[in-house]
């Protein structure tokens, strides 16, 4: 049974909403059954046909399509030759595997703090923290909006760095009007349900480097190469393959490149809906003395994967946590991204301390994930907006006698 809502009767909203939700078509049900009526169901042609469709989309020269966002991130810190000893700097405001792809090669991830308006990674941080040991920065567009590539590339071309962007949240979105994609060393994309466009679970890294390319294609699947440039013997016949490296199985299947092929085709619809919720939001809550708006840097052109919205606790009189649970009960189910990475016990057995990144911690206590998805309705956007906005006026802290 539902809670009450805060006025003590129904709530807003019979029936719940969720932050995230895929959007699944017919043509995008026929391109999966089109695969399954075919003589191929993991790496077949699809595989080809989506990686020229996200050059295209992008205008990068090269992409590998892999299993999902996190076997991209290990994929391109392979390619960028990040070992042990070496140190990678990121973001504590991201999922997990941000970092973990670091410790994946043996290095060692460093958390540089945010932008405390734009809740990116902040280069003058990434600066401070560059030492002779740092590899590569890996720079999360959180929430859809670019980092500050301009700045980023420049400074890690400049120490001899790899810049690699973790583009989870990016596609859609345009820095400087080029896309982002192709102005990183490499940047990396997840497609899981939650995000623009989907194929279940799914990956890729983008580059206009041929050497990290040959490298991406070649830890994909297992360091085998069937290339004879590659190969340290004479081939024995058209069978023959080495190992050459030690690489992984990271692949992509038909069906699901095939889904992925069909949900680019709407990218451009999924992109504009997300920015008309997103301009709704903003002209709503910032209204609100009691909330906070993310700001964008000029150069982002943002396709929005998340809402983030901030509270203000000078002007709330209760915490993240009860306006969390007053939105559930108004059938509005938030979320929270991110928990600081090195909060989790994982981390704290490395050593790692809360302090490290005070603005980064101090927007994971302030934070909460709205409803954000091309179908929701207009009703459904309203919803969302007068339940905020009856939580946030309830318990403004100019009312806070009464309540």
């Amino acid at each position: 049974m539902d809670r009450p809502a805060i006025s003590g009767g129904a709530p807003i909203r019979d029936k719940k909403i969720y932050y995230g939700h895929q959007y699944i078509d017919q043509a995008d049900i026929q391109a999966v059954v089109d695969v399954l009526k075919s003589d191929y169901l993991t790496c077949g042609p699809k595989i080809g046909e989506l990686e020229e469709k996200l050059c295209k989309i992008t205008g990068a020269k090269y992409a590998v399509v892999c299993s999902n966002g996190t076997a991209a991130l290990h994929l391109a810190c392979l390619a960028a030759g990040i070992k042990e000893g070496d140190e990678v700097i990121t973001t504590p405001i991201t999922f997990a595997a941000s970092a973990n792809c670091a410790l994946y090669c043996g290095a060692k991830p460093v958390f540089a703090d945010i932008n405390e308006e734009t809740y990116n990674i902040d280069p003058e941080q990434v600066k401070k923290l560059t030492s002779e040991k740092t590899r590569a920065v890996v720079a999360v567009d959180f929430t859809g909006q670019s980092v500050e590539l301009g700045s980023l590339l420049a400074h890690c071309h400049a120490n001899n760095m790899v810049l690699i962007e973790d583009g989870a949240h990016v596609i859609g979105t345009r820095y400087k009007g080029q896309c982002n994609g192709s102005i990183a060393d490499m940047t990396t994309l997840s497609f899981h349900p939650v995000k623009t466009v989907t194929c279940g679970e799914g990956g890729a890294v983008l580059t206009n480097k041929e050497e990290f390319y040959k490298k991406l294609i070649l830890y994909r699947a297992h360091g085998i190469t069937r290339d004879p440039q590659q190969m340290y013997h004479e081939p024995e016949g058209s069978w023959y393959y080495e190992q050459i490296a030690l690489g992984m199985n990271y692949r992509l299947t038909d069906i699901q490149a095939a889904l992925l092929i069909s949900q680019l085709d709407k990218l451009p619809v999924f992109s504009a809906r997300r920015k008309e919720i997103v301009t709704a939001y903003d002209e709503a809550f910032g209204k609100l003395p009691q909330l906070v708006v993310q700001k964008e840097i000029p150069e982002s052109d943002t396709t929005r994967h998340l809402y983030i919205l901030r509270l203000n606790p000078s002007k709330l009189c209760i915490n993240r946590k009860q306006f969390f649970e007053a939105l559930d009960a108004e059938n509005i189910c938030c979320n929270v991204h991110y928990i600081p990475t090195y909060y989790f016990p994982y981390y704290e057995k490395l050593g790692y301390q809360r302090g490290l990144c005070p603005k980064a911690e101090k927007l994971y206590e302030e934070m909460i994930s709205l409803p954000l998805y091309y179908a929701m309705t207009d009703q459904d956007v309203e919803d969302v907006i007068k339940a905020v906005t009856r939580i946030a006026e309830y318990f403004n802290v100019e009312n806070s006698d009464e309540t």
